[in-house]
């Protein structure tokens, strides 16, 4: 299932706030249970990000073909990314 426009402004609303830091990966995935959810380092990703926050880099995963990617297409995007920013 695609990330809907209304998911990703809810999305971004969360990691907008200069408070968002690791809880918001835990309360993420329990509001969006239908995508997938990866947290690493920014310095393990090389794409550019979909968005970047305070505390994070948004990238979007499109799991829809044999193999993950990073996509900028949120209606490919079937998972997110959060890369924490130092």
């Amino acid at each position: 299932m695609a990330l809907s426009a209304e998911e990703l402004i809810e999305i971004e609303q969360l990691l907008a706030d200069d408070g968002a830091d690791t809880g918001s990966f835990v309360e993420l995935p329990r509001r969006f249970p239908q995508l997938a959810w990866v947290r690493c380092d920014a310095s393990d990703v090389a794409d550019q990000p979909f968005r970047q926050f305070p505390h994070f880099d948004l990238h979007l995963l499109d799991g829809s073909d044999h193999c993950v990617r990073i996509t900028a297409d949120p209606t490919r995007a079937t998972g997110i990314v959060l890369a924490k920013r130092n």
